[in-house]
């Protein structure tokens, strides 16, 4: 029996660097599109055959990983599988700053006269969590896909997001910081703090130890809050952490004692970041609230 085409719907899809799982997508009614990693001489697919402790494993043992993005192939299988069952489709990848799939995904999105609305709202693990959630409950307002991308957009640089790095092997590796300073930052156990505002990753400041990290990421954020985004009631609170769950609610436990009347979300951080930057990091995020009219 051939299924009915719900024209009520707009379908949300994501990419797996939101953090949200397959397991989760389904729950939420969001669809996610697994990152590719090239491993030696193979190729994985985050949350499909490769696990956050596969990752790590592979990681700590000295494997060869780079980051890939989707195949043009599997982004249009995508979209039209979703086009068979909705009206139109609105995709989240991560932000265009920090990888092509953006840009791939739009060009591609071209052929489809509107049906498919590619958002480029800057955004990567916990705070395109939000934005996915948010997009989803616009469609459930009623709004069409490319209001829905254009009112996402225009939110796009109301978030930040801090992370404290553990080790400088893997922003070496990378080519963001020379053998030198890679060194004499090991010498010295600096902390680095990077930032996400909106298109790059950043450095931000530099750490002797985990409890001034922890500081700056916090004032960092606060004052985001109050000089940015209005204040406190104004935001969600995010967290994200990489391979150290023990620490991560350890962390949990310090900002929520800053912030005991959020709900304090956290996550896995997205394996496309935590493989430039190792394991062992902890991020906090906020987000501005968005209005659901």
């Amino acid at each position: 029996m051939e299924r009915i085409k719900d024209m009520s719907k707009v379908a949300i899809m994501t990419d797996s660097n939101s953090g949200i799982t397959q397991k989760e997508a389904k729950k939420l009614g969001v669809h996610v599109l697994p990152m590719p990693f090239l491993m030696g001489d193979e190729t994985y697919y985050e949350d499909i055959n490769l696990t956050q402790e596969g990752f790590y494993e592979k990681m700590e043992n000295g494997c060869n990983i780079s980051t890939s993005q989707p195949s043009p192939e599997a982004v249009l299988k995508m979209f039209d599988k979703l086009l068979e069952e909705y009206d139109e489709v609105v995709h989240l990848p991560m932000s265009s700053g920090l990888s092509g799939s953006c840009q791939t995904a739009h060009m591609l999105s071209l052929d489809y006269e509107g049906k498919v609305q590619v958002v480029n709202n800057q955004r990567i693990s916990v705070t395109l969590r939000q934005s996915v959630l948010e997009a989803k409950a616009l469609a459930e307002a009623g709004k069409s896909a490319a209001e829905i991308k254009e009112i996402l957009e225009e939110d796009k640089f109301n978030s930040s997001i801090y992370i404290m790095v553990d080790t400088l092997e893997y922003l070496k590796k990378g080519g963001r910081i020379t053998p030198a300073v890679a060194a004499l930052g090991t010498i010295l156990r600096l902390k680095p703090v990077l930032t996400i505002q909106g298109e790059k990753l950043d450095s931000f400041a530099k750490a002797r130890t985990v409890s001034q990290g922890k500081n700056i990421m916090l004032n960092a954020i606060k004052n985001d809050i109050d000089n940015r985004f209005g204040g406190a009631d104004n935001v969600r609170i995010q967290l994200a952490y990489a391979h150290n769950k023990e620490a991560a609610l350890q962390w949990k436990e310090e900002v929520q004692a800053e912030f005991p009347n959020h709900d304090i979300v956290m996550i896995p951080l997205s394996l496309s970041v935590a493989c430039h930057i190792g394991p062992g990091a902890l991020a906090v995020a906020c987000t501005k609230i968005l209005p659901i009219e």
